[in-house]
């Protein structure tokens, strides 16, 4: 009896177990909120079932969902600069998770060259912007996302947001003569990645490598640095679909005020031709509404995923006959096999646009300025009405009459396969393919100024295209390995190639009798037989280069407080002369980690202080290709045996001792978070030498045959501050408020410019326009600093408004008794200081960005008031200035001090107002709406139409008689997640 009781225990006790076991084995879903610290809600939090693939990301309120195989699941909870958490999901059916800081975002990775490191491993200077830091609005280029982001980073758009413009790039001041001084563009691993493959909402970060020490593993090719951009990729998770849009309109921020038809015609020499015509109007499309879409989806397995997008944008610039139209997409696949030890990454990329690149002249709105008001636009005949006045053109003719287009298509592919080998040694094969393309086609009407002038009445058409293609081929290795603990250690070593092509091919005709056909019938121009016209052209063209390199990165730190880091590479360049091809690029760098001292430990204020110091080398290759070599030129014909012959000789004399240009760098920083990573950021202060700068100098003849020689000799310092600040000044459950700013000093000097072989007594550059033969602003000498303008010293006006000028022994004179000596330094074009400043507040479901920018400290010659504020212009029209500030002047331009103006400004930049969507449905996972106003205010001391103008290189501080309308602009956009 008492076993039977036994038996039935037992069964009772197994069946409970069973029960236990079954609803332990059953799947559920579990959901929950995912927050900061400050219990704000925290998006693209990787949420994934421990021990499987299966996974999902929170949503942009914070909020997960996620079905588990039973209650004894575990969930890993994981994301960029927050501590990893496990957590058991037990029996309930909702959990919460508070992410935590690592500290001060120190286990966030950043991308270096051919790899990545934690925040907190990094011994040089490089920065770091991620998506969520982006300037918002329509942007022109990726380049724009970035802009006063970064400490020491100068983009400059001298064509303001002309859609069919670039962006002047250049870090921490000039670096080269007439090589390269952009930083290298590096785009998933491809290095000089094209740009126009990338759109705002496919980019995930920006890594500048800034100094000598981070940039010297791309050697040859780093000397301005390095601008490594990484593209969003596919994420484990279920299946998910985004869809950004926005569109803007361009606003005229401030126009040239010119005399009215009234004030005009009383002027000395001018014509009344009895019309009143706004000819600036008439150029500005008044309509202009620019849009772009962005549709993405994303998902799959952590073995298997990937991301694709497909965009399409329409660009439309404040001139008429201003254009770029585009649409293309991008493909990221992730595969991982063999028990996760073989990875495979592919990448693919296309853009197909076609731009209108006939308006948006910058000579088109000089005419807007200078033609006469009183002139109609067509004659009483409905012909175009062309003034004769100096320097006069119809610019409404030429949009109506010409025609330029381009059709530009871009692929880029690449792919990334990985094998771990042992635990902690992984190879890896890259290979990468750019090809870029584009056809120009030009046509100007039998009708049009130009045919009637150059082509005696007939129509002139031009076809061309160029081809450029890259191919990337990369081996890498990487072994790294703790030693007992306290010692970690990563190599890198690799080899790289990379094969460059430019081809191109362009045909011109012109005395065409009729524009129906317009260029496409290039044969039916009477040019081909017709020797009163121009000669028809024809031409094509190829050039190529070849660069081999060999690299190594040894990563080492001690107890995580003490870091050292060596790289070396070795790279062969095609360019350079047989003497010098190979050249070797060695940086070192070490870090020590002061916070994780002993005594540290009871300053309780200071979450990470980190001081860094590095020294590298890097290289310059970005010049023309075969300038060691003697490449022959076409010289004139010659009849033999009564058959016309063609003359060849050489077009330059050879350098086989030709080599790139080397920079030296040290730099000092120091990265520091306080008050509980409420306060953060770095200073850095470096100091480079670029040497061996290239240029062309007078030969010896003998032995050289031609009279230049393209070689080394020069070198150029910089020296300069960086400073980068992150704060948060508030944050609680409804309101935040986070500030970031950067802040940098700059200082170049030309250190040489000669050696006992090669002597120059200074360079020059800003050659200003006709009329008055003025010269060239800015000059450079050896030892001194770059970007000096050289010119006279007013002293005033005559009786008569003539000019009085100081000569150079102090004495005054006219215009007519100076010369070249007594020309002096009057300004500097180079800013010294750039600055921003973020603000971005958040509200409940509200946000408000507000960010400042400024350049300082730094002079602008005003040539629009030098041509167009001077009486003597006449009879094209003129600034009012000449009735105001300029009215005493009555004598022909000449360049001096009294045309340069401070050039500083600060603007507000950009305002960005935000809104949350809040629903409740599964289908849409967030919804945010916003509008962005950019270039809004400028506070600045120049009278001119913008102070921000070109400052990088030599030619600096000009604002050039042309220009481009500045503009404001307004954007409403959309952000929704499926």
């Amino acid at each position: 009896m008492e076993k039977k009781k036994l038996l039935c225990k037992m069964g009772a006790l197994m069946s409970l177990l069973f029960m236990s076991l079954s609803a332990l084995s059953q799947s559920k879903v579990v959901s929950g909120k995912i927050t900061g610290a400050e219990n704000q809600p925290l998006p693209n939090v990787s949420v994934q079932i421990k021990g499987t693939t299966k996974g999902t990301q929170s949503d942009l309120n914070g909020l997960y969902r996620i079905e588990v195989p039973s209650a004894s699941s575990v969930l890993v909870f994981s994301a960029v600069g927050f501590a990893r958490q496990e957590l058991p999901v037990g029996s309930g059916t909702t959990l919460d998770v508070t992410m935590q800081l690592s500290s001060s975002s120190l286990e966030g990775v950043v991308v270096v060259g051919y790899g990545t490191q934690k925040r907190k491993e990094v011994t040089a200077a490089v920065a770091t912007v991620k998506s969520e830091d982006f300037n918002q609005g329509g942007v022109r280029s990726p380049l724009d996302l970035i802009q006063g982001k970064v400490a020491g980073l100068s983009l400059t758009r001298t064509n303001g947001n002309n859609p069919n413009s670039g962006v002047s790039i250049q870090l921490r001041g000039v670096t080269s003569l007439t090589g390269s001084i952009a930083p290298l563009i590096v785009i998933d691993g491809i290095p000089g990645g094209n740009l126009d493959l990338l759109q705002m909402d496919d980019i995930e970060s920006f890594d500048v490598l800034k100094d000598g020490s981070a940039a010297a593993i791309y050697g040859t090719r780093a000397n301005g640095g390095v601008i490594i951009i990484t593209t969003k990729k596919g994420k484990a998770g279920d299946p998910r679909y985004e869809y950004n849009t926005y569109v803007q309109r361009e606003l005229i921020d401030k126009k040239p005020e010119i005399l009215s038809p009234e004030e005009y015609i009383e002027m000395p020499k001018a014509v009344d031709l009895n019309d009143r015509t706004d000819i600036y109007a008439m150029l500005i499309d008044k309509q202009n509404i620019s849009q772009y879409h962005n549709f993405s989806a994303s998902g799959g397995t952590a073995k298997s995923n990937y991301r694709a997008s497909l965009y399409f944008r329409d660009a439309n610039g404040i001139a008429i006959r201003n254009t770029k139209r585009e649409y293309g997409g991008r493909l990221n696949i992730n595969q991982r096999g063999l028990q996760d030890k073989l990875t495979l990454q592919v990448n693919l990329a296309a853009n197909f646009n076609k731009a209108d690149l006939l308006g948006g002249s910058s000579g088109d709105f000089e005419q807007a300025v200078q033609r006469n008001p009183t002139a109609p636009v067509f004659n009483q005949d409905g012909t175009y009405l062309e003034t004769n006045a100096f320097n006069n053109y119809n610019p409404i003719a030429r949009l109506h009459q010409e025609l330029s287009e381009r059709e530009q298509q871009t692929f880029s592919g690449d792919a990334r396969l990985t094998l771990e080998i042992i635990k902690g040694l992984k190879v890896s094969a890259f290979g990468a393919m750019v090809r870029d393309g584009w056809n120009d086609r030009q046509y100007r009407l039998k009708a049009s100024r130009s045919s009637m002038q150059s082509y005696n009445g007939g129509g002139y058409a031009y076809k061309g295209n160029q081809q450029d293609m890259s191919r990337t081929f990369e081996t890498i290795a990487e072994y790294s390995r703790a030693v007992a603990v306290d010692h970690v250690m990563g190599l890198i070593g690799g080899y790289s190639y990379q094969y460059n092509s430019v081809e191109t091919f362009s045909v011109s005709n012109n005395g065409f009798l009729t524009d129906v056909f317009q260029d496409w019938n290039m044969g039916n121009g009477t040019a081909i037989r017709n020797t009163l016209l121009p000669a028809p052209g024809i031409s094509s063209f190829k050039e190529d280069n070849t660069l081999i390199a060999f690299f190594g990165r040894l990563n080492y730190a001690f107890r995580g407080k003490y870091l050292a880091q060596f790289i070396l590479r070795r790279e062969g360049s095609s360019r350079f002369g047989a003497n010098n091809k190979w050249g070797n690029f060695p940086a070192v760098s070490a870090g020590w980690v002061i916070s994780d001292e002993s005594f540290m430990k009871d300053i309780r204020q200071i979450d990470n202080l980190k001081l860094r110091i590095g020294y590298g080398v890097t290289g310059n290759q970005g010049i023309p290709n075969y300038q060691s070599l003697v490449t022959l030129s076409t010289g004139g014909n010659y009849i033999q045996n009564g058959v016309w012959m063609q003359t060849f000789g050489p077009s330059r004399n050879p350098n086989p001792d030709l080599r790139w240009e080397k920079k030296k760098e040290l730099n000092v920083g120091i990265d520091f978070a306080l008050l509980n990573n409420r306060l953060g950021g770095a200073i850095d202060l470096y100091s480079r030498k670029t040497e061996d700068l290239l240029y062309s100098y007078n030969a010896p003849q003998p032995p050289y045959i031609l009279t230049t020689l393209y070689t080394n000799v020069g070198s150029i310092s910089n020296k300069g501050i960086e400073l980068t600040l992150s704060a948060v000044p508030i944050r609680n459950n409804n309101f935040s408020w986070n500030v970031d700013a950067t802040w940098n000093y700059q200082k170049n000097k030309m250190s040489s410019l000669s050696n006992q072989f090669y002597k120059v007594d200074r360079l020059e550059f800003g050659g200003l326009p006709s009329p008055g033969n003025l010269g060239n602003a800015i000059r450079v000498f050896e030892g001194g600093p770059i970007g000096d303008f050289w010119g006279y010293r007013f002293a005033g006006f005559d009786d008569q408004g003539k000019w009085i000028f100081y000569k150079k022994d102090g004495a005054k004179a006219g215009a007519g008794a100076m010369s070249d000596d007594d020309r002096v330094v009057i300004g500097n074009g180079i800013p010294k200081y750039m600055v921003s400043l973020t603000n971005q507040f958040k509200y409940k479901n509200f946000d408000l960005t507000l960010f400042f920018r400024g350049k300082l400290g730094y002079d602008l010659l005003n040539t629009k008031e030098m041509y167009f504020g001077n009486i003597n212009w006449s009879p094209n029209n003129m600034l009012r200035t000449v009735l105001s500030k300029h009215a005493q002047l009555n004598e022909s331009p000449q360049y001096s001090n009294y045309y340069l103006e401070p050039g500083g400004f600060i603007k507000l930049d950009n305002v960005t107002l935000g809104y949350t969507v809040k629903l409740k449905t599964s289908y849409i996972r967030n919804l945010y709406l916003y509008v962005t106003g950019r270039n809004l205010i400028t506070f600045t001391r120049y009278n001119g139409l913008d102070p921000e103008l070109e400052d990088t290189g030599f030619t600096t501080g000009i604002d050039n008689r042309g220009f481009y309308p500045r503009t404001k602009s307004l954007a409403a956009g959309l952000r929704v997640g499926f």
